[in-house]
C-alpha cells in the first residue's frame, strides 16, 4: 500500500498534538452557511431539520448517536439512519435548486480537483479537531458535496476517512500510547494538575458511581471501544479525543481509578430542558475526586457548551469534587483568565455588542480591521460571559 493511500489505516499521525493549532474562523464560516441551509430546507420539513441538526451538531454541540436521535424522536436506530439519508439528500437537492451549489466557503476548503489523499487527511484531521467522529462519514460526504463534488466522488473519499477512523480504533491502544523522543505521550497534554477548580469546604467527597448513568446509546454502532487497566474493563468512546483523555487517565501515577460518564445533569437552553453526561469522574490517589468533561478547545465558548460546563461545575461542586474542562490543548480555561487580549480589540467588541447582537458580516468585518484571531474571540466570550450562538453566528453581550 502506498504511504499517501487514503484507505491506508491511519497510523495516528494525523491526531493534533493541541487543538489550539486547529482552531480557525474558516471552519466557523462553514458552519455558518451549513446553519442558514438547513434552516431553509426546514422551513417545510421541521422533523428532517432537527435530525440533520442533530446528527451534523450544527450548534456546536458533539453530533448526536443514531440511538440517541431515534430516542428523542421515538423511532428505531435504523429508522433514524434512513431518515438521516433521506434528508441530508433533500438538502442537497433544495440547495441546488436555489441555485446555491457549490458553497463558496466550501468550495475554497475542499476544492474539486484536489488529490483524495490531500482531502482524506485534511477531513481526518478536522474530525479528531472537531470531536465529530461519531458522524465522520455523515459531515465528510455532506461537505464534499457542497464544495461542489460528485455524489461518487465524495461518497469515495468520505469512505476513505471512515475506513481510516475505523482503523485508527482498532488499534487505539498502541496509538494513544505513542511516546515522543523526550519520553512524554504524543498527543493533546493531560489535563493535570493545576485546572482544576477545587470547591471550598472540607466535607468528604460523595463516592464515585459504580456505573455509567448513560447507557441507552452506549451500543451505538458508531462509537469504539477498548481496554483500560485502572477500571479493569473495556469502556466505549465516542471520539479520539475521548479516547485520549481516558488513556491519559488511565497511564496517570496520580489516578487511582475512574468512571465514565457517572452522571445526568441537566441545564437549560432557552426555556428547553436537556440532559449533558460529562465525559469522566476521576479519584485521585490521595482520596479526592473530580469530574472532567471533555471539549474541544475550539468549541468551549458557544453558549450551549458553556451552559453544560456550568451545570456540570456546579454538579461537581455540590459531590464535594473538583471541576475541570479538559479542551485537548495546554490552553484551558485557566489559561484563557490570564490571556491578554489587545485592549484595541476588545473595545472595538464591547463597543459592537453594546449595539446590539452582533451578526457575522459585522465580526469580518472587525476582524479585517483589527486582525483578532478565534482564540481571541473565545477568551473574551468566557471573560465578559458573551452569549455565542454558533450556527447562524449570533454573538450577544450577557
Amino acid at each position: 500500500m502506498l504511504p499517501d493511500d487514503p484507505a491506508g489505516t491511519d497510523t495516528g499521525d494525523s491526531f493534533p498534538d493541541d487543538l489550539r493549532d486547529h482552531l480557525s474562523f474558516e471552519f466557523e464560516e462553514c458552519a455558518h452557511e451549513l446553519a442558514g441551509l438547513v434552516d431553509d430546507y426546514a422551513v417545510d420539513r421541521e422533523r428532517a431539520g432537527t435530525i440533520l441538526r442533530l446528527r451534523l451538531g450544527i450548534s456546536g454541540d458533539r453530533p448526536e448517536t443514531l440511538t440517541r436521535i431515534g430516542a428523542r424522536l421515538d423511532f428505531s436506530r435504523d429508522r433514524a439512519r434512513q431518515l438521516h439519508t433521506k434528508a441530508a439528500g433533500e438538502l442537497l437537492r433544495h440547495t441546488a435548486r436555489a441555485g446555491r451549489l457549490p458553497v463558496p466557503e466550501y468550495a475554497r476548503r475542499y476544492p474539486v480537483g484536489t488529490r483524495d489523499s490531500v482531502l482524506t487527511r485534511a477531513l481526518l484531521a478536522e474530525t479528531y479537531a472537531t470531536d465529530t467522529d461519531i458522524a465522520v462519514n455523515d459531515l465528510s460526504y455532506l461537505k464534499l458535496r457542497l464544495a461542489g463534488h460528485t455524489a461518487a466522488d465524495a461518497k469515495r473519499i468520505a469512505g476513505f476517512v471512515t475506513q481510516r477512523i475505523v482503523g485508527w480504533r482498532k488499534k487505539t491502544n498502541h496509538l494513544l500510547s505513542r511516546l515522543r523522543a523526550d519520553g512524554t505521550p504524543a498527543g493533546p497534554p493531560p489535563p493535570w494538575p493545576n485546572r482544576i477548580d477545587w470547591p471550598t469546604g472540607s466535607g468528604s467527597p460523595a463516592p464515585l458511581p459504580t456505573a455509567p448513568a448513560r447507557t441507552f446509546d452506549l451500543d451505538d454502532d458508531g462509537r469504539g471501544w477498548f481496554y483500560l487497566h485502572k477500571p479493569g474493563r473495556d469502556i466505549g468512546f465516542d471520539s479520539g479525543l475521548e479516547a485520549r483523555l481516558l488513556r491519559l487517565l488511565d497511564t496517570d501515577d496520580r489516578i487511582h481509578t475512574f468512571q465514565e460518564y457517572p452522571d445526568a445533569v441537566g441545564y437549560r437552553i432557552d426555556g428547553e430542558e436537556y440532559l449533558h453526561f460529562p465525559t469522566v469522574v476521576a479519584e485521585l490517589t490521595d482520596g479526592r475526586r473530580v469530574l472532567i468533561d471533555e471539549q474541544p478547545l475550539g468549541h468551549i465558548g458557544f453558549h450551549v457548551n458553556r451552559m453544560k460546563c456550568a451545570a456540570a461545575r456546579a454538579r461537581a461542586h455540590e459531590n464535594g469534587w473538583g471541576w475541570l474542562l479538559w479542551t485537548g490543548s495546554s490552553v484551558g480555561e485557566p489559561e484563557l483568565a490570564a490571556r491578554r487580549v489587545p485592549a484595541g480589540i476588545e473595545n472595538r467588541l464591547s463597543e459592537l455588542l453594546a449595539e446590539g447582537p452582533a451578526r457575522l458580516p459585522a465580526l469580518r468585518q472587525l476582524r479585517a480591521d483589527t486582525g483578532f484571531d478565534l482564540l481571541d474571540l473565545i477568551t473574551l466570550v468566557i471573560r465578559h460571559e458573551w452569549q455565542w450562538d454558533r450556527a447562524p453566528f449570533r454573538l450577544a453581550a450577557g
